[in-house]
């Protein structure tokens, strides 16, 4: 995926389209949606009272996983004759809050941190979710999803993406022409990267630059080594802020770190030097692997889109992905995951047949039938899902023995989690010592 321009989408699924330099488009006049007493339209039949109307949805998804999104709600959007209009941006963190103070918020936003929604929510501006909502969202999450969408003792989003944010992605041919295997301990990792250098090879690439919201990678890591290294217990303390953002338990895990990412043996293969991480975009940091320029990446199961066209993912395939590693046997093998929250700034009967829509296993299935996407809805068919890494990590999150939390960074005050943590990082990687960078993140930590 490559970092472009945010665009806005207009679809009214199977309405014919007019494509505009820049990926805008528009309907062309005289054109009709589905015949809504089809037996195609027979799922979204509950729906088609609301007669039409227009939702505007803003989120942070973009590119070849917006079309995807797309296609996903494409039949509903037809049945309903609801039209959606979709724009992606890589500043929604920062745009959002510019629109609701602008009076311009969206009828919709997919909500990539649930600590971002809770501030909407404690300030007013997004609405608790209506009654069918709220019953279509318990029948298919587990409580633990719905509780980060839970402020107060009101539900105001409703789960709708899922990902598995502990994943290491390698090329299979790589590892079997040197006799590499899969490492099962920290220890084994660390040692089949040493393995790698020795052999002349760079193990790892990494990238964290994404816009406004640079520095969101390099956070990943930092929170999959806490759960490793201190069980759920201490790191739910540390993400609550029970224990201060400079406790030793973070030093250590921030340390164990820098014996990666700022390795100058171990990175940046493909790329540069270990300050090349801060400028290489995500999208692109794990691509070099496909020329073994770099042996593994650390990024989420969602990097699945953004392998080029044709590139072929699986155990025996072009590349493939494991779970991060345990570094104490005893924690076992600990899951950290992410997702996005569907919340509603308006009311109107088209926008709740939406949101309702949004939280039924129909429209899971369909997007992931589309390819490179997961849920954690119970329903969710997995022989949908295309992807052998996405039914590894839909298996992931449904495994009943996983040690799973949600990304840290996503649940944390919004100052914090998508602000001085992301930056924090970034100087990090420039240079900053742990103890400063730290201690800077600590300090920023809103005192009520």
């Amino acid at each position: 995926m490559s970092l472009l321009p945010p665009r806005r989408l207009t679809l009214a699924a199977a309405l014919p389209l007019v494509l505009l330099a820049g990926g805008c488009s528009y309907l062309e006049g005289g054109s009709t949606a589905a015949d809504p007493d089809s037996a195609d339209c027979e799922p979204f039949r509950e729906w088609q009272d609301t007669e039409g109307g227009t939702v505007n949805v803003y989120a942070s998804i973009r590119d070849v996983e917006a079309d995807r999104l797309e296609s996903a709600w494409a039949d509903f959007a037809s049945c309903t004759g609801i039209d959606i209009q979709y724009e992606g941006t890589g500043e929604f963190e920062a745009q959002i809050q510019v629109m609701v103070d602008g009076g311009n918020a969206p009828d919709l936003a997919f909500f990539p941190q649930p600590g971002l929604l809770e501030r909407f929510a404690s300030a007013g501006d997004l609405l608790p979710l209506p009654d069918p909502v709220r019953e279509q969202a318990e029948a298919g999450f587990s409580e633990d999803w719905l509780n980060y969408t839970t402020v107060d003792g009101e539900m105001y989003g409703v789960p709708l993406g899922a990902n598995v944010k502990s994943f290491v992605w390698y090329s299979p041919s790589y590892f079997a022409d040197n006799g590499y295997e899969v490492p099962e301990t920290w220890d084994d990792m660390i040692e089949l990267s040493d393995a790698i250098v020795e052999a002349g090879d760079k193990p790892w690439c990494a990238g964290i630059e994404s816009g406004d919201a640079t520095g969101w990678p390099a956070t990943d890591w930092v929170e999959n080594v806490m759960l490793r290294e201190n069980g759920p217990d201490v790191y739910d303390q540390w993400v609550s802020h029970e224990i201060p953002f400079d406790d030793e338990a973070v030093v250590d895990a921030l340390d164990r770190v820098d014996t990666i990412l700022r390795n100058p043996d171990y990175v940046n293969g493909g790329y540069g030097d270990v300050q090349s991480i801060a400028t290489t975009a995500f999208q692109e940091a794990g691509l070099p692997i496909l020329e073994n320029q770099c042996a593994m990446h650390m990024m989420g199961s969602f990097y699945a889109a953004n392998w080029p066209e044709g590139t072929e993912v699986g155990e025996d395939g072009d590349v493939f992905a494991f779970n991060m590693p345990p570094i104490d046997p005893e924690i076992g093998t600990p899951v950290l995951g992410g997702g996005e929250f569907v919340g509603a700034f308006s009311d109107r009967p088209e926008v709740v047949a939406f949101q309702e829509y949004l939280a039924t296993a129909g429209f899971a299935d369909s997007r992931a039938s589309e390819g490179a996407w997961i849920s954690a809805h119970q329903d969710l068919d997995l022989d949908t899902l295309q992807a052998p890494t996405d039914r590894l990590g839909a298996e992931v999150l449904r495994d009943p023995d996983a040690v799973f939390r949600f990304d840290g960074a996503d649940i944390m005050p919004a100052a914090v989690g998508a602000g001085t943590f992301w930056r924090g990082m970034v100087n990090w990687i420039n240079g900053d010592s742990t103890e400063e960078t730290l201690t800077y993140i600590e300090d920023s930590w809103p005192s009520s």
